[in-house]
């Protein structure tokens, strides 16, 4: 019998690290209703530890339900990650018009002044086009991300910020797994349950 010089479980982990508008991609059987074939966007990552929101779990609510003085929303509320699931956070690509906003990459923004946001959803200035709203988000403490990398839980790459703004998030993971290579592309075709065969 012939050793493969290679393991599809364990492929060669991409050259980059953790970094502000980097994703963690997860493996396909990382378990949990959070995490489980997630893409997490990350808006801070230094000494203090990290903080992301996963992209691709929409929730049935829309911000418009739960925020008194947002007239109209067309966008899903997705769900950002297992901490504080009572806050609400967003990503847009609003730029400097929305005061206070972070940079994250060439054009997604985090926060800003949330008056001026929905001030700007009422006048039509800014939708679900432009802003993605989260409940909740995705943290780690100094190390952890580190060693869940480690123990090949995560890949860390890159994604388009079309594809970070978008509400159609049913394929993203595989999107993404494919954009990585031949032998990511192997683990969109694992069940989601390892023991399904």
């Amino acid at each position: 019998m012939k050793n493969l010089d290679f393991n599809i479980f364990q492929p060669t982990r991409t050259n980059l690290e953790p970094a502000v508008g980097r994703v963690l991609i997860a493996e396909p059987f990382l378990p949990g209703p959070y995490f489980g074939r997630s893409i997490v966007l990350l808006t801070e990552h230094n000494e203090h530890g990290t903080v992301g929101f996963v992209l691709n779990k929409p929730t049935e609510l829309y911000p418009d339900e739960i925020v008194d003085d947002i007239l109209s929303f067309e966008g899903e509320l997705f769900v950002g990650g297992p901490v504080s699931s009572n806050t609400l956070s967003f990503l847009h690509t609003l730029g400097e018009q929305l005061p206070g906003a972070t940079k994250i990459t060439s054009t997604v923004y985090w926060g800003g002044d949330f008056e001026c946001l929905k001030k700007m959803i009422n006048r039509g200035e800014a939708s679900s086009q432009s802003v993605k709203f989260f409940m909740g988000y995705s943290g780690w403490a100094p190390g952890q991300l580190d060693d869940e990398i480690a123990e090949n839980s995560w890949v860390v790459s890159t994604l388009r910020d079309e594809l970070i703004m978008t509400r159609d998030v049913k394929n993203i993971w595989e999107t993404a797994m494919h954009e990585l290579g031949d032998i990511y592309k192997t683990w969109t075709n694992f069940p989601r349950n390892p023991s399904f065969n």
